[in-house]
């Protein structure tokens, strides 16, 4: 039986981040704030840059890519976002989104990190319990969703290292 693998991703290889990009653009539209044309019309240049500025860590599946995350920094010192998760919709339940939480968790924990944060619209109630599963816990900070003011976000964080009891300061 074969196993999801994540491995990530360097700015050589931004023609495969693109065509996921692209492709999780076309299966999901709503789940992300900029469209698929907008995205398509990006040049090389662009998407190297995109590559330089987060981790982008890639699932795979007997050489079929099925899922893909980015890891940045956040503006707490010290703590990681993650951010762009998608997996086709014919895979999802099929735990490939634990496995790019997992590599965000264990890539954050390599940078020294002490915590992953992420912002999930409190409509979407699938990826809310997800995560919670996972460990991240909510904290008091909301937003209004980019490009939808009636939509809002929640925070939540994942403690890394040694104090499962940490939380940013942002959320005191």
């Amino acid at each position: 039986m074969s196993e999801v693998t994540v491995r990530a991703l360097s700015a050589d290889d931004w023609e495969e981040y693109r065509a996921i990009r692209l492709e999780a653009l076309r299966d999901a539209p709503d789940a992300f704030s900029s469209s698929l044309d907008e995205e398509a019309a990006y040049d090389e240049a662009f998407w190297r840059l995109r590559m330089d500025r987060s981790a982008r860590l890639l699932a795979e599946l007997d050489g079929e890519r099925v899922g893909v995350v980015s890891v940045g920094t956040a503006a707490e010192p010290g703590v990681s976002e993650l951010f762009g998760m998608w997996v086709p919709s014919q895979r999802r339940g099929a735990g490939i989104a634990w496995r790019l939480t997992d590599a965000a968790a264990r890539w954050t924990r390599r940078q020294g990190g002490r915590g992953l944060q992420l912002w999930v619209s409190t409509d979407n109630g699938r990826a809310v319990a997800f995560f919670s599963s996972y460990g991240f816990r909510p904290t008091d900070e909301r937003r209004p969703m980019v490009g939808d003011d009636d939509v809002e976000e929640l925070a939540m964080i994942l403690p890394i290292g040694d104090d499962p009891g940490w939380v940013p300061t942002s959320s005191l």
